[in-house]
């Protein structure tokens, strides 16, 4: 499906497209300078405890894997469950070599419970998938309900509109080495003009981390990467806030054997 069957693709379209592109994506994003390392780096941001020990971690946006191998580097002893809507990025992901904690999920995420994904996580990473979203509001409240108190999210994406040298450098990039690449792997380009459209489209990161908080989450903090990508890739990091200690209920006044002065009778 493509918007309005112009071939143009959107937000409606991107996990068809996906699909399309599953055999190459390796390849190319392989040759992104960063791509792995700049995930790894997102991951390690989340400040995951010990090795995962006990952990349960969301991967949204799995693709082919590269985020889930990201995770699985930082925590090793975690269970991750891993999300995409594209059945052959899936079929990609599962074609390599995973320990029996890793599970692959097909699903959307704007509908995770229609997934199967159930319960409550120690962690989420998504990468790459929020500016794929038709709603992107809608999608970090359900994030925000899916996480256990106090933990953490990390949006990892690129974002260029609040800075013009970013855009010029991201347009620059794409025109020159990303669309023309994918072209020559693949023999079609509508998937990375769709990527350099979608970036300059999408949020910069004030109005991304206004989102977390707009959606229940606390601490949002914003980090660059470097290489090319600074200030073109971010982590953009929030977490569900701690319960708040519930106070003892004092005894009714049935219950005292005096009264405390100050309260009227």
């Amino acid at each position: 499906m493509t918007a309005s069957g112009t071939g143009r693709i959107d937000t409606r379209s991107v996990p068809r497209a996906f699909d399309d592109h599953a055999a190459s994506y390796d390849r190319l994003v392989g040759a992104n300078p960063g791509y792995h390392d700049h995930l790894r780096l997102s991951a390690q941001r989340m400040g995951l405890p010990e090795n995962g020990r006990g952990l349960r971690l969301l991967d949204l946006g799995c693709g082919t894997g590269a985020s889930t191998a990201a995770l699985l580097e930082v925590a090793p002893e975690a269970e991750i469950i891993a999300v995409d809507a594209s059945v052959e990025m899936l079929n990609a992901a599962r074609a390599k070599k995973w320990p029996d904690t890793v599970t692959f999920v097909h699903g959307n995420a704007m509908n995770l419970a229609a997934a199967g994904v159930t319960g409550l996580f120690d962690g989420i990473l998504a990468a790459y998938l929020l500016r794929n979203l038709p709603a992107p509001d809608i999608a970090l409240r359900q994030f925000h309900n899916f996480l256990k108190p106090g933990a953490p999210l990390a949006v990892h994406d690129y974002s260029v509109r609040d800075s013009a040298r970013s855009r010029r450098v991201w347009t620059l990039v794409c025109w020159t080495i990303i669309i023309p690449m994918g072209r020559l792997r693949t023999g079609s380009s509508g998937l990375y003009r769709y990527l350099w459209r979608s970036v300059l489209q999408f949020d910069g990161v004030k109005r991304l981390a206004q989102r977390l908080r707009d959606a229940g989450f606390v601490d949002v903090r914003c980090q660059t990467v470097s290489g090319w990508q600074q200030d073109i890739v971010h982590t953009i990091l929030g977490r569900r806030a701690p319960e708040k200690e519930i106070a003892p209920i004092p005894p009714s006044l049935a219950e005292m054997e005096t009264p405390p002065t100050g309260i009227p009778l």
